[in-house]
């Protein structure tokens, strides 16, 4: 999964940044939002993290031009707690708020939450075969054995689990697991399809010449 945080305290941009990472996601950053807004309508995100008070424009601004072309799911974070703004915030298209100071725990389950709602998941678990791929708690299972898969290699098999049955291209596949700081060789994706064909059998992955790759039920 690739999704953007847009904060303009370095800080806590760098924090939240690096909490995603290691859980797994791909963190592009915007440290405005005019930056953001050029970010978040020029790549497609599952979902943005977008602070409300900004240079440049505002969070408001940003959502109400992101509105009119995109439907990323958008996380609000902002120090202004009142009713008021909580109900424009939501009126103006964000699918939640999250007031600072926060929980980075609460952060990463209300973005598990939007992203899960997006793709019309009404459970964490999605079952593949003989496959139990949890998008919570990050694990893998094949029957009652536990797989050790590599943050990456979790990422890969979300996506491919998510659109099972179906063709994913590499272009999908460089667009949501790799983020505007990866050295993305052009090798990455052949070296972890490999890897996982070895942990869960070379029979669930199938690759398309000139095509992609179909994870099979």
């Amino acid at each position: 999964m690739r999704v953007l945080v847009v904060e303009d305290e370095p800080d806590l941009l760098r924090t939240i940044a690096q909490v995603l990472r290691e859980d797994g996601y791909a963190v592009d950053e915007a440290a405005d939002g005019q930056e953001g807004l050029y970010k978040a309508t020029s790549w497609n995100y599952d979902a943005i993290v977008l602070d409300l008070l900004m240079p440049k424009l505002t969070g408001w601004q940003v959502l109400e031009k992101l509105r009119t072309t995109h439907k990323t799911p958008v996380l609000i974070l902002t120090a202004r707690d009142g009713i008021n703004d909580r109900v424009r915030g939501l009126d103006g298209g964000a699918d939640d708020y999250l007031a600072k100071p926060f929980h980075l725990v609460e952060l990463k389950a209300r973005l598990r939450a939007l992203i899960r709602r997006s793709l019309g998941l009404a459970s964490s678990q999605i079952d593949v075969g003989e496959l139990t791929v949890d998008t919570t708690a990050k694990t893998v299972t094949r029957g009652e054995t536990l797989l050790q898969l590599t943050p990456r290699e979790f990422s890969l098999l979300e996506l491919l689990a998510l659109h099972r049955g179906k063709v994913v291209t590499r272009t999908q596949i460089y667009e949501k697991l790799f983020d505007e700081s990866d050295d993305s060789l052009s090798n990455l994706v052949d070296v972890h399809v490999s890897n996982l064909r070895r942990k869960l059998g070379k029979d669930f992955i199938t690759t398309r010449r000139g095509q992609g790759y179909i994870l099979h039920d």
